[in-house]
């Protein structure tokens, strides 16, 4: 299976995301994605932090957004404690580690900046959330350490796979999710469904939240894509 891609949102030290690549190296991770980074990229400061992890570095890609960072990945995990107003299936690192495994695709995890984590938005992207079970008086994890919890499990992956009965069709890369739900935007805010104003950004998070639930497919995204494009424009009889 596709290694995941590990995807540092808004990171702000150069020191941080060597910390974070020689973390991923570690345990054979090389897809490094940063969205936005502080100090821009390349940046001095990551390569004797990352103490030999070169390879990771050098492979590193930046993009503007989280959406564009995960548009050819099949499923996204956001690493974050619960989001107040975003419902979203939570697991351990190692259940995630198994789901990534078992699920065909590559795979996309989210780490947010080091003072503020991910925003609401930007987990509302994911389709899952990745939550660590520890200390609840002392919950706090430095970027690297966050990072290497999850590489770490799923480098244990490979034992905990169960191979599926039954062959499936494999999820939808995001960025096909992402044109179904832009699509069917569209035309709610053309039929004027968003009303009133105070609550559009609740009920646009909530209709995400509820597309962006794990299995979706291209065919079925396709099919229902097919599904709006005919009540936009109805054939004529």
């Amino acid at each position: 299976m596709t290694p995941p891609a590990i995807v540092l949102v808004r990171p702000q030290l150069g020191e941080n995301i060597g910390k974070a690549a020689r973390a991923m190296l570690n345990f054979a991770l090389t897809d490094l994605r940063l969205v936005a980074p502080r100090d821009g990229w390349p940046n001095p400061a990551a390569g004797p932090a990352a103490s030999g992890a070169d390879v990771v570095l050098e492979r590193a890609r930046v993009f503007e957004s989280v959406a564009e960072a995960v548009a050819d990945c099949a499923h996204v995990y956001a690493t974050t404690v619960r989001k107040r107003g975003v419902t979203k299936p939570v697991l351990t690192p190692e259940a995630a580690a198994r789901a990534m495994w078992e699920a065909p695709g590559q795979a996309a995890v989210l780490f947010g900046a080091e003072r503020s984590g991910l925003e609401t938005d930007e987990v509302a992207l994911a389709r899952t959330i990745i939550t660590a079970p520890i200390n609840p008086e002392f919950g706090s994890l430095n970027l690297a350490q966050a990072v290497i919890l999850v590489a770490y499990e799923w480098s244990e992956g490979a034992t905990l796979a169960i191979p599926t009965e039954t062959e499936i069709a494999p999820p939808a890369p995001q960025e096909e999710l992402e044109g179904m739900i832009g699509q069917l935007d569209a035309m709610l805010e053309g039929a004027g469904f968003y009303y009133p104003p105070d609550r559009v950004a609740t009920t646009k998070r909530t209709l995400r939240t509820l597309l962006t639930k794990p299995g979706w497919s291209s065919q079925e995204v396709r099919t229902l894509r097919g599904v709006l494009s005919a009540l936009e424009k109805p054939r004529a009889r």
